[in-house]
């Protein structure tokens, strides 16, 4: 039997919660040492704050997460690759060198409590059936982690285009069935702008959208017809989204700093001995 105490108090509490997912958000992170007060200071009024995802696990549900992501875990958790033969092993990492996410993600089974490494980027919980039969396609980089029940699946882009676009690839992950997604987003979901499309389309300067239903075609395409008109225009490549599905698009683009500061996993995985978060 396992007792956890003081996981969530008057310095960190619970801001979401669907199925087994919690999203925990640090209110004041009192961890700081005198070389880092200030900057933390200012970083909790500009609600640039800490958070974690938890998962409960019961015996009867799993959880796949992205590599490098599990802090620590209480309870009989076991952690699999999630490999089911060489035909699946090949398939996974061609999905991983396809979408840029990691080729083998593992999978937690039995019964605690899995928490995962705190980020300062937005965690957003979606349930994956809402998004219909075709599922969600995501950005590369967002997944962080997802029920076992949950399908992944690799949505082409419907033109070769996209390898023109510099840090556009020609496939995204997509994610499809029953269960629950825990995505990092660079804004809150409050902000995330919806947009519902019935055989139409649209348009976005850069890397915006988090999520789309992956049954819409997702091409990059010239801003306009001719390569006159985009150098008039001031707009190259841009991605393009038609049919019927919807799309939560960001407001903004994430800075450079920012990219920096939550691309941590990639490196303890490289390195587990690395405590990217320590003060």
């Amino acid at each position: 039997m396992v007792q956890i105490n003081n996981l969530t108090n008057n310095t960190r509490k619970t801001v979401a919660s669907m199925g087994h997912f919690s999203v925990m958000e640090y209110e004041r992170d009192a961890s700081v040492s005198p070389f880092n007060a200030v900057n933390e200071y200012f970083m909790s009024k500009m609600d640039v704050r800490r958070r974690q995802v938890t998962v409960e696990l019961d015996g009867s549900n799993t959880v796949v997460t992205q590599a490098g992501a599990m802090q620590w875990s209480a309870g009989s958790i076991r952690a699999t690759t999630g490999i089911k033969g060489m035909g699946d092993l090949f398939g996974k990492m061609f999905r991983g060198a396809a979408s840029g996410e990691s080729a083998i993600k593992p999978e937690y089974t039995g019964a605690g409590l899995l928490v995962l490494e705190p980020t300062y980027k937005f965690i957003i919980l979606q349930e994956v059936s809402a998004w219909g039969a075709a599922g969600m396609a995501i950005e590369d980089g967002m997944f962080l982690a997802c029920d076992g029940t949950v399908e992944h699946k690799l949505v082409a882009r419907k033109n070769a285009s996209s390898l023109l676009a510099g840090n556009e690839g020609l496939f995204n992950l997509s994610l499809r069935g029953q269960g629950v997604a825990a995505l990092e987003s660079n804004v809150p979901l409050s902000e995330l702008i919806e947009v519902r499309l019935e055989n139409d389309e649209l348009k976005i300067d850069g890397s915006l959208a988090v999520c789309w239903t992956a049954s819409l075609d997702f091409t990059v395409e010239r801003s306009t017809k001719t390569l006159i008109g985009s150098a008039v225009s001031g707009e190259g490549l841009v991605n393009v989204f038609r049919g019927t599905g919807k799309v939560l698009l960001s407001p903004v683009a994430p800075t450079d700093s920012l990219r920096s500061a939550t691309n941590t996993r990639a490196a303890k995985a490289a390195d587990p001995t690395s405590n990217t978060f320590g003060h």
